[in-house]
């Protein structure tokens, strides 16, 4: 002897399904809860400076993003969104953003179309 039971002819599933219905019912379902108003989009900054530097770099070019006016989480959002955008490298140094390369014409476009009202391009 092997220790198996033998078949009965109803299926266990059968039996389960039978006493269902004698179950006690379930709590009510809940709503859903109300739509919580979603937070408007923060507003884009007044101003940015944008520059063309060399000193200190070895003679390498970098463009700054200055005078954004962003807290650290956002400017660090604007940093890896303008690093996507114009295919380059670049870093936050204190409050600016800097970016590997002469970018100054392109992100001027950028930046306005990010919603900045006044970008002024030094140099």
């Amino acid at each position: 002897m092997s220790g198996k039971k033998p078949e009965t002819s109803t299926s266990r599933f059968a039996v389960l399904f039978g006493l269902r219905d004698s179950l006690p019912a379930g709590p009510a379902p809940t709503p859903p809860p109300a739509a919580t108003p979603v937070p408007p989009p923060p507003k884009p900054p007044a101003r940015a400076v944008v520059r063309l530097e060399r000193k200190g770099r070895r003679g390498k070019e970098a463009t700054i993003i200055e005078k954004l006016a962003l807290p650290p989480l956002e400017l660090e959002r604007w940093c890896s969104d303008a690093k996507t955008a114009m295919g380059c490298g670049g870093a936050i140094d204190g409050d600016a953003i800097v970016l590997q390369g002469d970018l100054r014409r392109r992100l001027e476009a950028w930046l306005t179309a990010r919603g900045v009202r006044k970008v002024t391009v030094a140099g």
